[in-house]
């Protein structure tokens, strides 16, 4: 359940959330309203072909995604002709992926499944490297770094988020007690720490920034519906989304949506870049 909750929200990997259709459907399904609001928040602009604001990805890239979960976002990076390498410690996850990208017209596509302690993959191999909801995950945060600095090469740029700690702590007395124990998240990052982090991996924190009240909410309402994941139907998920998508449509919806990911964030997102060599 939990990993398939990683997938849809990016509480382990945006959100991995599907290449979204452009706007949202008449009758509400929380996970295409979900995918809507995350391309409001910069995810999968198809017009500029960033992943997210800031990341462009072209078919001269090679990117390396660690951690791709269901191959979200390296699906929306492969349409886009970048030669695609991911790495995922679950084997299902990475065979799934593959199978995803091969309608895509990336330029390659190259799979490990590994822990990334340490990835086999050459030294400045990457001009993109996306990991999305995993450091929260691991156990050591600098080895984990470590190695996704040693594959980009210089100049490359780093697309990372993990959860943001105003959602963090509002789940803590209302999610299943497996949410805060291994595998799944094993620590709560705040803002000062993950931009320490980068920093201290090495990489210029080029911005940070931060979305997603709809899914914390929907994540508080799922934990007190006790649905399955796979068919969450439950009146206040429903309703949940209903209010939501009215939001959005408001006169002045996007407005009110940016200033609720201000208070209450489901992640927060580093874009970096590794130094040219001297």
């Amino acid at each position: 359940m939990l990993s398939l909750l990683k997938k849809l929200t990016g509480s382990s990997a945006a959100a991995q959330p599907l290449t979204p259709e452009p706007s949202v459907p008449d009758k509400v399904d929380p996970f295409m309203l979900g995918l809507h609001d995350a391309t409001l928040s910069g995810w999968f602009n198809q017009q500029t072909n960033e992943l997210f604001t800031g990341f462009p990805v072209s078919p001269e890239d090679t990117l390396l995604d660690v951690g791709c979960g269901d191959g979200g976002n390296v699906h929306f990076c492969g349409m886009r002709g970048a030669k695609i390498i991911i790495a995922d410690i679950d084997a299902a996850k990475v065979e799934a992926t593959r199978q995803r990208l091969s309608d895509t017209p990336a330029r390659g596509v190259e799979c490990h499944v590994t822990d990334c302690n340490p990835l086999p993959i050459a030294d400045a191999t990457a001009t993109r490297v996306v990991s999305t909801e995993v450091i929260e995950h691991v156990d050591n945060p600098a080895q984990f770094l470590a190695e996704l600095v040693r594959v980009g090469k210089p100049g490359a740029l780093y697309l990372l988020s993990v959860p943001h700690p105003s959602s963090e702590d509002l789940q803590k007395d209302i999610a299943a007690p497996e949410y805060f124990q291994k595998p799944n998240h094993i620590r709560i990052i705040s803002e000062e720490q993950f931009k320490a982090m980068v920093s201290d991996a090495g990489l210029e924190v080029i911005s940070h920034s931060q979305y997603g009240f709809y899914w914390s909410m929907w994540m508080l309402l799922f934990w007190e519906a006790k649905v399955d994941l796979s068919n969450a139907d439950h009146p206040l998920l429903n309703h949940w989304a209903e209010t939501w998508q009215a939001v959005l449509s408001s006169p002045r919806g996007a407005q009110i949506k940016q200033a609720l990911d201000a208070v209450v964030a489901k992640s927060q997102v580093i874009i970096a870049r590794k130094p040219m060599a001297e």
